[in-house]
């Protein structure tokens, strides 16, 4: 029986693999194996779950090697078919994607134990991560962390009306056009002045300059594509 922690981290990148490797030596003793694509990850996950099964796996999200006759592709489709196996493994994702849609979208609908960017995934942040992870808790790197508070906060102060206006405001030269378009719940149209006072709440809201820059934080926040 092996007594030590085992880990399996995928990633395409050799030198992004030796320097988890190198991190992961400066933190304990492990039992690491590694895989270039998430196809192979998956069946070293299922493969090793009766006789000497992984406790953590570490994944990126992208992977520029994918064959085209891959089943999964990227690391969102490997961590959902671990999560749908129901093998009992701690996910951590080390990636270098930080856009706040994306990462909402894992977080949220993937849950896994830990996000990780590769820019600061140093000795110290894995040591921490994996602490967290064996103790059944969760952790994202402080970045992470803000980008998804943020992202829960903008989406509790969103309401329908504020979506619309989001939604419509690059579509039109002039503010006024807006009126007769954006719906209250009844049914409604909204008056120009309505609108204006919605708008300078939203810049508020965001902390955007003018209404150029809040539709591009609204972007970036992942409220609108």
């Amino acid at each position: 029986m092996n007594d030590k922690l085992r880990i399996l981290v995928v990633d395409d990148h050799q030198l992004v693999v030796q320097g988890i490797l190198s991190s992961l030596n400066e933190v304990g003793t492990f039992d690491i194996v590694t895989a270039n694509t998430c196809d192979k990850a998956f069946e070293l996950v299922k493969n090793n779950s009766k006789t000497n099964p992984f406790q953590i796996l570490f994944t990126d999200l992208s992977f520029d090697n994918t064959a085209s006759d891959a089943i999964l592709d990227r690391g969102e489709s490997l961590i959902k078919a671990i999560n749908t196996a129901n093998y009992n493994i701690k996910i951590g994702v080390i990636t270098g994607h930080t856009e706040t849609n994306r990462v909402y979208n894992v977080i949220h609908n993937l849950n896994p134990s830990a996000y990780l960017l590769k820019t600061k995934c140093d000795a110290t942040e894995i040591g921490f991560a994996i602490s967290k992870m064996m103790a059944n808790d969760h952790y994202y790197t402080h970045e992470i962390h803000q980008k998804i508070t943020r992202r829960k906060i903008v989406q509790i102060q969103m309401d329908e009306v504020a979506l619309q206006i989001l939604k419509e405001l690059p579509k039109h030269a002039k503010i006024s056009n807006l009126e007769g378009i954006i719906q209250k719940n009844d049914g409604s149209t909204l008056k120009l002045r309505s609108i204006e006072t919605k708008l300078a709440n939203l810049r508020l809201d965001l902390n955007a300059k003018n209404n150029m820059d809040l539709i591009l934080k609204a972007k970036e926040l992942g409220v609108i594509d």
